[in-house]
């Protein structure tokens, strides 16, 4: 593999044959984060978007170092002396976690999450945000804010309802209750619950394939899918109808075609 930030200290991000990998890396704290993370966390995701313009990034892979995946903040951020003035929670939230979710939703590439420990606050609701979840038989997903008196942040209020229903959404973001991995994918919280040994070939094996792929139709069918949550059906035929005509454009399209009726394997350029 090639480095790529090789100067980064909290996070460890590599790219080879088109997938990058995103490792969160303070182990020693179960890569929560905090601002320097913050930081080499945009600059990582800016490359893998000037990646995808050359077409040399075709899918991100995100993990975690060490025996967790993320545990959120980092509280030794945010403490606060008695007496003391207390933090703007918010300004945090508008300066690091809503611009980290908005960036991964807006990649023109598929985003992939391997779960590799606990996932809690912040951190659960990292993975939840990607395309597509795996978890390690062992990880764990825990929505902790409602032990410090915070709401759900890092597009929690708005994922946990769309995949779980209000009635799941609301119990964990209230109690806080730990959700095993075999869990989550009996609820349909994350994609695929696997061994933790077989997690990481897993998921590289996907993302190897997904690299090969129609990267510019997967990221259509990643836009078209977030969309629908928020539009009546008319829209979002349309928005298909749109999406369709821009992809019966592509030379992914003109190529898998041409393959079909050549009986053989297509060789997609992701655009």
């Amino acid at each position: 593999m090639s480095a790529v930030l090789a100067n980064a200290e909290t996070i460890r991000f590599e790219v080879d044959a088109g997938v990058a990998v995103l490792t969160l890396n303070r182990p020693d704290r179960l890569n929560s984060f905090n601002d320097q993370m913050h930081a080499e966390v945009r600059a990582a995701l800016e490359q893998v978007r000037l990646g995808r313009a050359e077409g040399a990034i075709r899918v991100l892979l995100i993990t975690g170092a060490g025996r967790g995946f993320c545990a959120g903040q980092d509280l030794s951020d945010r403490s606060v002396a008695a007496g003391g003035e207390a933090p703007d929670l918010g300004a945090s939230v508008e300066k690091n976690y809503k611009p980290l979710v908005m960036t991964l939703r807006a990649l023109d590439l598929p985003v992939i999450c391997a779960v590799n420990g606990v996932a809690a606050g912040a951190g659960a609701n990292l993975a939840l945000a990607c395309d597509m979840v795996f978890a390690a038989r062992s990880a764990s997903f825990i929505q902790a804010f409602c032990k410090l008196g915070l709401i759900p942040d890092t597009g929690g209020t708005w994922i946990l309802p769309r995949l779980l229903g209000p009635a799941r959404a609301m119990g964990l973001a209230l109690l806080g209750d730990k959700v095993s991995a075999e869990q989550a994918e009996a609820w349909g919280l994350i994609w695929k619950c696997v061994d933790d040994e077989a997690l990481l070939p897993t998921v590289k094996a996907l993302a190897a394939q997904l690299a090969q792929g129609p990267t510019f139709g997967y990221a259509q069918t990643k836009k078209a899918i977030w969309a629908s949550s928020t539009q009546d059906f008319e829209t979002q035929l349309n928005l298909e109808r749109d999406m369709m005509r821009e992809c019966g454009r592509s030379h992914d399209y003109r190529e898998g075609v041409a393959a079909f009726m050549e009986k053989r394997a297509p060789q997609f350029k992701g655009n």
